[in-house]
């Protein structure tokens, strides 16, 4: 991974876990990994534990970038958050995915961040 892409990713986290605690979320943890995958960001949701995608875009050359979360990207992530769960069994039990999808404009600006909650496969 070229270090531009891994400095775009890290922004967009940042920025994700920043407009997640605007709208109420409670970050638990950042980049959970195990072997069965990882996550970007835990955290909880009103009664929800939550596993979030962040997906950053300069251009939509590929499409928005919610549109890179896969069938098999969201089985990973769930496979993940199921083991993360059996380690926190204090964490509420209602689950979720949503993707954090931040596009940035040719100037650099943010042209769009966007929570969308409960994606499926």
């Amino acid at each position: 991974m070229s270090k531009d892409k891994q400095n775009l990713g890290k922004l967009g986290e940042e920025l994700a876990g920043q407009e997640l605690i605007r709208q109420g979320y409670q970050i638990l943890e950042r980049n959970f990994r195990c072997s069965l995958g990882e996550i970007d960001i835990v955290a909880k949701h009103r009664d929800c534990l939550v596993f979030v995608e962040v997906k950053t875009r300069f251009s939509e050359e590929y499409g928005p970038p919610e549109m890179s979360v896969t069938p098999s990207k969201i089985k990973s992530i769930a496979r993940a958050g199921d083991y993360y769960q059996l380690l926190h069994s204090d964490s509420p039990q209602s689950l979720r995915i949503d993707v954090v999808a931040v596009e940035f404009d040719v100037q650099g600006k943010i042209d769009r961040l966007e929570i969308i909650e409960n994606v499926t496969g």
